[in-house]
């Protein structure tokens, strides 16, 4: 398990290292709106084929699936990918997106890397070896360290909540559940991915909606190998499409899951 995540390590520097050619010139970028709504641009699809490109490399025998690569082969082991994910704050010059990269296993998460080029972080953890985060210093991983989630709050009402994306870019369909968190609970800013910094026990919870298996499963392992908690919106483990809650764990969690499924929470 080492070697494929120092392989995803590998892919993903790589990643960013495209992605951020593009960011530089953001402005220029042509963007496209998809059947579902979402925006893309040329910088998607070409930092997830250098991913899958590097991944290929070492591993021509494992399955892949991208968000915008689609899939690719059978088996018992599947790479799951999305180029730049965040794409709404990437075309605004925002330092916020990243590049997502999971190994899955016989249907569970065992590898997952995020990170996120403009800040130069790189955030990774593997099935029962912990959480790290490190810096990217000229294309190399540097400074790692071990990452735990905080002790979760006692009452939704003090739990500090990222939601993503930014609540001025929620779809329509998804505001009532998101009011309905934000009468609850602290709504706050987000430096980066909101799951990364319960990770990191900077937050108490991140709730996203709209998301797919490629937005997830990465995130995922990343909070619960730090101690914390994901699930869907109704308590259904990986894989979750929709919305998603991750936390710091207790009582809080399910309480969130309650309220932005349509119950009271507690």
């Amino acid at each position: 398990m080492r070697d494929d995540l120092v392989l995803a390590q590998r892919a993903a520097v790589a990643g960013a290292a495209v992605g951020l050619r593009y960011f530089a010139r953001v402005q220029e970028l042509a963007r496209q709106q998809k059947a579902d709504g979402s925006v893309v641009t040329e910088a998607d699809l070409t930092v997830e084929e250098e991913v899958r490109r590097v991944l290929r490399a070492e591993r021509p025998a494992d399955a892949f699936i991208g968000e915008e690569t689609g899939e690719l082969g059978q088996g018992r082991r599947r790479w799951i990918l999305d180029g730049i994910d965040g794409t709404l704050v990437f075309v605004q010059a925002d330092d916020r997106w990243q590049t997502l990269i999971a190994l899955e296993e016989d249907g569970e998460v065992v590898i997952g890397v995020a990170v996120v080029p403009a800040q130069r972080r790189l955030w990774y953890a593997a099935r029962g070896q912990d959480t790290f985060v490190a810096d990217l210093v000229d294309g190399r991983v540097s400074g790692e360290r071990r990452l735990r989630a905080g002790k979760p709050p006692s009452a939704l009402r003090s739990c500090r909540v990222a939601v993503l994306p930014p609540i001025d870019m929620i779809p329509a369909r998804y505001r009532p559940e998101v009011d309905r968190l934000a009468d609850a609970a602290v709504v706050t800013g987000w430096s980066a991915h909101g799951a990364l910094l319960v990770a990191s026990g900077e937050l108490d919870m991140a709730v996203q909606v709209g998301g797919k298996l490629w937005d997830y499963a990465p995130l995922s392992l990343i909070v619960t190998e730090a101690g914390g908690r994901f699930s869907g919106d109704r308590g259904q483990g990986h894989p979750v499409t929709g919305t998603a809650v991750f936390s710091s764990g207790g009582a809080v969690h399910v309480a969130a899951c309650a309220i932005v499924a349509g119950g009271t929470g507690g």
